[in-house]
């Protein structure tokens, strides 16, 4: 992987506008609700944006997390005894905790790519993917989810409704009001077509 440096003009104003999205605030729920879901031996970033990439950078806590969220026995990411230390591997490990929050539900528009997080681009994008798996596992309430709730919004959950055969006829017959209405419509006042309408003051 080729280092970068510093970047200039328009792309230097792209990165800070980039780099102005991340929220601190966020970034203290965020760790509290990683270090309460998988327990205090991934121990503490420093704060900022520097001390959370350095800490996820690996993939092994994001790893936990992800598996924390699902029974034991059915844990989708294999998460490695020691750390890896080589880029592949880190960047790989990253890739296999993206397979999992999507497999999870967490929608595409919602996740991050593994650049954003390994190199620091995109640190917004990265907090944005684990408040969407958050919020997913407070909506789904199956016992798996540690923490405080109200750390995150619950999604809207799909209302279905029964109608049976005699009122699904009855719509047939109904006119919706998008159609238009046809109260108060007459012919009066027309005339046939091709002459003017005869305006007498």
């Amino acid at each position: 992987m080729a280092n970068k440096g510093p970047s200039y003009g328009m792309s230097r104003e792209v990165q800070s506008k980039i780099e102005k999205k991340y929220d601190e605030e966020l970034e203290e729920r965020l760790v509290e609700w990683i270090i309460a879901q998988c327990g205090p031996d991934v121990g503490r970033p420093d704060r900022g944006r520097v001390g959370f990439q350095v800490w996820l950078k690996n993939g092994v806590i994001l790893s936990k997390l992800v598996n924390s969220l699902y029974p034991d026995g059915s844990k989708p990411v294999k998460v490695p005894e020691h750390p890896p230390s080589m880029v592949f591997k880190q960047m790989e490990q990253v890739a296999q905790f993206l397979k999992a929050a999507e497999d999870y539900g967490v929608t595409k528009t919602d996740m991050f790519q593994t650049v954003d997080l390994f190199e620091g681009k995109d640190l917004a994008a990265v907090q944005r993917t684990l408040m969407a798996l958050g919020s997913l596992a407070v909506t789904k309430n199956d016992g798996h989810y540690h923490g405080d709730p109200n750390w995150f919004m619950k999604k809207a959950q799909e209302h279905k409704r029964e109608f049976t055969e005699s009122q699904l006829q009855e719509g047939k017959h109904v006119i919706g009001l998008q159609m238009g209405s046809n109260r108060g419509a007459s012919q009066a006042g027309m005339t046939g077509y091709g002459r003017p309408r005869q305006i007498i003051s």
